[in-house]
């Protein structure tokens, strides 16, 4: 697109802009790319101050122009974003573990402590089918590539290895995508969303960690314990979603299995052509030569190769473990047969074998880590099962399913009528008990079987993957010991609580602290857990309990800043709990794209946590688009995974920010502003008479419904009510509307009402936590645009009701800016971080055309319009928004 040196300095966003104005040109014809160029250049006037005079052209163009307009406009972010991610807009400094390490040194920790500390640490990212990608995944594929071919361009390669011109391949791929559907036909299924979730393990973790360790064991100069494993939730997570069954977490443990064996297939086979050492040149040792005889591998070529005839021994044993786990022939059968590895333990110590006898000969170069050491790596982190699955359910399904058990098998007619005291002696009688419950001759409702159906499925995928494929039960709306104990009793069905002394639990049962209520009881229902001596037991045998704290529906309660001050609150009171029981503390964050679902820097978020809660231990869920803004490609992977290693490291070492006095006065304020800000977001959102019909008729929220981009639906019980709304579609139709009111209404009316603005300054510049919090509220409100939003409200058709409401939340709006700026010393929003101002700024000129196409599309559509041109553009124009927006969800 022409004019682009004016309105950006990088290099690449001006490169790949050229190539789609070529590209709409081509396919598109002169007349389109005329109309684009000129509302582009117009738009961008505009956002120089030419004024609201300049004239868009919007209402000139007609349907078909329209949604080819709103598709190049969402195609020109998308190569924006990929251009940003390349030039390191979002990098941060010191985000790798290297610098972490030097910064530790500074401050007097030495490597033999971070080793230790890495010797039981836990580091998490886990994949979530959270429905906030708008993107299909052919788009995301094209975009991956480009980035590939950018990469080679950058290393001076003028030709592919196919022989193609590498800047004619990007302009090619930029021409598919211009000629992919955006939009989805098809609701996804479970399957699907498996699919896409194991595109990014198989073909981005699995090549990329093995590289990181290897990284981290060179500077902290030995072999690291594998501390960082993925996790994922997809085909495990029930809460809401009725689709999830246990046919889905069968489906998505069988093909995890399957992508892992063939990539240690894959590599033995390589390893098999690379170490061709001949015995006529090098003793072996006893071990590896034993392996080699064992191996059955008798070819006469090979004879004094004992290398390759314990590695084709190897490929023997993986093949036949591919067949015994998946049911399915190795991808390329050897001609050996062998017996199937036990476990992937037993995968590792023959792998080892072959270690040590390369490290005993002379010390050479043989002896570094190279392929193999990056196989055993693997196996380390991988094991059979490619990344841990959670399951996860709502409390009140628990309830339901086991009142439904205990009644048929006649223990309590009425376990719902029960009082938590009397539910918890219940369930712990119960517990101690080896009797089943179950019965196979008994009728049982269809969702308690179904519930019962995932928990003999778990069972299976233990005896078969190794107890490492599920080791958590997240239990969402957790408020009480009884909705703990509820997934023990559920457990001991399929034998996975086994009653004892002490008893054993295979897979922990971890609470989801989720409202803001809930979190201010988390550390009194720790406590009451612990105080049952069975479950200290199984606790302190296992080291650690986890607890999950959720940042949107907190924050949907009771806004972002009482959310943010409650999470670290509920965080800091569980760690004398846990210390009393003598038992690690793993907090699982909950956290979403958006700044009003905990997004924003992961690093930045990790440091800022409260002293103790960290110590190594750390999981963090990666939702929707932000899966594929981190892990798309390797090297944005390499860089997100090295952050929240680096942070996890300096989270947990590094001397606490604040002194004893400082925490304990700047907390004191902190809870003011915070019960000042929860009172002004629950006036406004749950306290104002029609603020739903407000927010459902100024949104597109029901148009958002029609996205198709998740299995599971919007709403977690069929009502209106915002109270059931899940936290997704009431941040994701906010942002659309360009009012993000879910991540700063509430701040400015606590700002302004607190006296000393002295306090708070002090807090934004010596405290962690409110610097993070204020910096990703003022990304927020950069994106926000109160112009946008009023034409927004003008879609309610309640004057009355929207000049009542809308008011209150553009003067909240600009209370919350002024009280931003006066905190944090600046003259406007983003002046202190210029790299992030110039990448809102760029952006912007491109969403203020698609918000107001989408105004004009939803007035069509609401009035009755029956063109299904119509309704596509609203679609087209919520996944433009969204792609340029970047963090909408």
């Amino acid at each position: 697109m022409a004019d682009l040196p004016a309105i950006t300095n990088n290099p690449d966003v001006r490169f790949l802009g050229r190539l789609l104005g070529d590209v709409i040109r081509a396919y598109g014809g002169e007349e389109l790319y005329r109309r684009t160029e000129y509302i582009r250049a117009a738009s961008v006037d505009r956002h120089r101050g030419a004024g609201a005079e300049v004239d868009l052209g919007l209402d000139r163009l007609s349907l078909d122009e329209t949604l080819d307009f709103v598709r190049g406009f969402m195609l020109f972010s998308m190569l924006a974003n990929l251009a940003e991610d390349r030039q390191g807009v979002a990098a941060e400094p010191g985000a790798d573990v290297a610098a972490a390490i030097a910064r530790l040194a500074g401050e007097g920790i030495d490597r033999a402590t971070i080793v230790a500390l890495l010797d039981q640490a836990l580091i998490a990212p886990v994949l979530t089918a959270h429905p906030t990608e708008v993107r299909r995944k052919s788009m995301i594929d094209h975009r991956n590539r480009i980035a590939q071919l950018m990469a080679a361009r950058d290393r001076g390669v003028a030709v592919t290895s196919d022989g193609d011109d590498v800047e004619q391949a990007i302009a090619r791929q930029i021409a598919l995508l211009w000629q992919t559907r955006v939009l989805r036909r098809e609701r996804l299924y479970v399957t699907d969303e498996v699919e896409t979730a194991l595109s990014y393990l198989r073909d981005v973790f699995l090549p990329v960690l093995p590289g990181l360790y290897q990284r981290w064991d060179r500077a902290l100069g030995e072999r690291v314990p594998s501390f960082l494993k993925p996790g994922s939730w997809i085909g495990g997570d029930r809460d809401g979603n009725p689709n999830v069954v246990a046919e889905s977490l069968t489906t998505a443990l069988a093909k995890s299995c399957e992508a892992v064996l063939g990539h240690y297939l894959d590599a033995v086979h390589a390893l098999g052509a690379e170490l061709s050492i001949s015995t006529e040149h090098v003793a072996v040792s006893p071990d590896l030569q034993a392996l080699a005889d064992a191996s059955g591998d008798g070819a006469p070529s090979r004879a004094d190769e004992p290398y390759r005839r314990a590695l084709s021994g190897i490929y023997a044993r993986l093949a036949a473990t591919h067949l015994a786990l998946t049911g399915k022939p190795a991808p390329r059968p050897g001609a050996l047969t062998g017996k199937p590895y036990a476990d992937a333990a037993a995968l590792r110590r023959d792998l080892v074998v072959i270690a040590h006898a390369l490290a005993e000969e002379a010390g050479g170069p043989l002896a570094s880590g190279g392929a193999l050491g990056r196989l055993i790596r693997a196996v380390d982190t991988f094991g059979f099962h490619l990344a841990t699955l959670d399951l996860r359910q709502n409390s009140a399904v628990h309830e339901r399913t086991v009142a439904e058990m205990l009644k048929i098998a006649g223990v309590a007619d009425d376990y719902l009528a029960l009082d938590e005291a009397a539910r918890v002696d219940l369930l712990r009688a119960e517990l101690a008990n080896a009797r089943p419950l179950v019965s196979p001759y008994a009728t049982y409702s269809d969702d308690t079987a179904s519930e019962l159906a995932i928990l003999r499925a778990a069972a299976a995928a233990h005896a078969r993957y190794g107890p490492a494929c599920i080791r958590q039960y997240v239990v969402s709306m957790a408020k009480s010991v009884s909705d703990l104990l509820e997934v023990h009793l559920m457990l001991k069905e399929v034998g996975l609580y086994r009653p004892g002394d002490p008893p054993s639990a295979a897979i922990m049962a971890v609470p989801l602290f989720e409202t803001v209520s809930d979190l201010e009881a988390a550390p009194g229902i720790m406590t009451d857990w612990f105080a049952l001596p069975e479950i200290a037991a199984i606790a302190q045998a296992r080291g650690v309990q986890e607890v999950m704290i959720g940042y949107s529906d907190s924050n949907k309660d009771g806004g972002y800043l009482t959310s943010t001050w409650q999470l670290s609150r509920a965080s800091e009171a569980l760690v004398p709990v846990f210390a009393a029981a003598g038992i690690g503390l793993q907090l699982f964050h909950g956290r979403g794209g958006s700044v009003g679902r905990g997004g924003g820097s992961a690093f930045a978020a990790i440091r800022a946590q409260p002293p103790g809660t960290v110590q190594g231990r750390i999981r963090i869920t990666e939702q929707g688009e932000v899966i594929a803004a981190k892990y798309g490609t390797r090297e944005s992977a390499t860089t997100n995974l090295e952050a929240i290693a680096a942070a996890t490291l300096l989270a947990s070492l590094e001397p606490p920010a604040l002194s004893d006095a400082d925490a304990a006065r700047f907390g004191a304020a902190m809870d003011d502003v915070s019960a000042a800000a929860f009172a002004a977001y629950r006036g406004l959102v749950y306290e104002t008479e029609g603020f739903r019909t407000f927010f459902r008729q100024m949104t597109p929220i029901a148009e958002i419904a029609n996205l198709k981009i998740g299995s599971r639906p919007a709403s977690r019980k069929k009502s209106d009510a915002i109270e059931d709304l899940r936290a997704i579609p009431w941040v994701f139709s906010w942002a659309q509307a360009r009012v993000m009111l879910p991540g700063w209404y509430g701040v400015g009316q606590a700002l302004a009402g607190f006296a000393d603005k002295a306090l708070l300054r002090e807090m934004a510049e010596s405290w962690p936590l409110f610097a993070a919090t204020l910096a990703n509220m003022e990304q927020v409100m950069a994106k926000a645009d109160m112009r946008i939003a009023e034409r927004y409200a003008a879609l309610v058709e309640d004057r009355e009701l929207a000049d009542a409401i809308f008011p209150r939340i553009r003067d909240g709006y600009d209370l919350t800016r002024d009280g931003l700026l006066e905190v944090t010393g600046q003259s406007r929003l983003l002046e202190k971080n210029p790299a992030l101002d110039a990448s809102i700024r760029l952006r912007l000129p491109y969403i203020e055309p698609l918000n107001l196409l989408q105004i004009e599309l939803m007035k069509r559509h609401r009035a009755g319009e029956e063109d299904d041109r119509v309704a596509e553009g609203i679609l087209l124009s919520i996944n433009a928004i969204a792609t340029a927006l970047r963090n909408s969800g």
